[in-house]
């Protein structure tokens, strides 16, 4: 699971404001019993709440690029990462082994247009230290939470459960699935798209059982990614019968290496 807890837009001093975060990111530490880990300089807090699935060696959070210029809180499983480390034409240089490292190199070649080349599940904050800018996205479904809000001084929080902000937030928002904030703009912007998300576009297709179970088995498989052991909770129905099924056929072999 994981959990973050981060705030922007100081309008407090940093070292007062600490001892708060930690405390915020108190209340997740069940996403993340794991490690915990905490950045921040005068304009920017980042906690981190860790369930060690990939790269349990070295790939706690926050993550940094080498120089350090970039910072990255995550909670979410990229799992294309090892074919977006082959497309990169830039000089990143990893120093982990984390499937959400990925997210700092694609930031540093292509700004803020990246999120649509995840494949994944995804709520992250990654900051800029040079240029004091940051940049929170949530994935294409939402299926990971995340959260943001402002205290009545205005500073930005964003956090993966509602009750790291309750208490310290005056307004508190759903952050929209699909869309990424940017401290360049002030704004949400909608990064995903599809031509289904329109009535008209889908009326006439015709369903295939065939394209359906490809689909469905493929998100499975890719979904084992792992490097520590995992087990399935079965309820008996349908959906988890099935699931249960598909990852049975992979379950005696490391899904990243074949």
């Amino acid at each position: 699971m994981c959990g973050i807890v981060c705030a922007f837009d100081l309008k407090e001093k940093a070292e007062d404001l600490r001892p708060q975060l930690l405390e915020m990111s108190k209340k997740i530490r069940h996403r993340g019993p794991d490690w915990n880990g905490v950045f921040n300089n005068e304009n920017a807090i980042m906690t981190h709440e860790r369930l060690s699935i990939v790269d349990p060696a070295s790939g706690k959070q926050p993550l940094f690029s080498k120089d350090k210029s970039l910072v990255l809180a995550a909670n979410g499983e990229i799992y294309n990462h090892k074919e977006l480390r082959e497309q990169l034409t830039g000089d990143y240089e990893f120093q982990t082994a984390s499937d959400c490292e990925i997210i700092l190199a694609l930031y540093k070649e292509h700004g803020h247009d990246f999120c649509d080349m995840l494949n994944g599940i995804f709520g992250f904050a990654l900051y800029d230290v040079e240029k004091d800018e940051y940049f929170v996205a949530r994935d294409h479904m939402g299926i990971i939470p995340l959260y943001m809000g402002w205290d009545q001084h205005g500073t930005f929080y964003v956090a993966s459960e509602l009750k790291a902000l309750e208490g310290v937030c005056s307004k508190i928002e759903l952050f929209p699935p699909g869309h990424y904030y940017s401290s360049t703009t002030g704004e949400l912007t909608r990064w995903y798209t599809r031509d289904w998300m329109e009535y008209d576009n889908v009326k006439d297709n015709e369903s295939s059982i065939e394209e359906l179970h490809d689909a469905l088995a493929a998100s499975v498989k890719r979904q084992l990614m792992s490097d520590v052991p995992y087990g399935v909770l079965l309820s008996g129905g349908l959906d988890s019968s099935i699931t249960s099924a598909v990852a049975k056929l992979y379950s005696e072999k490391r899904i990243e290496s074949g």
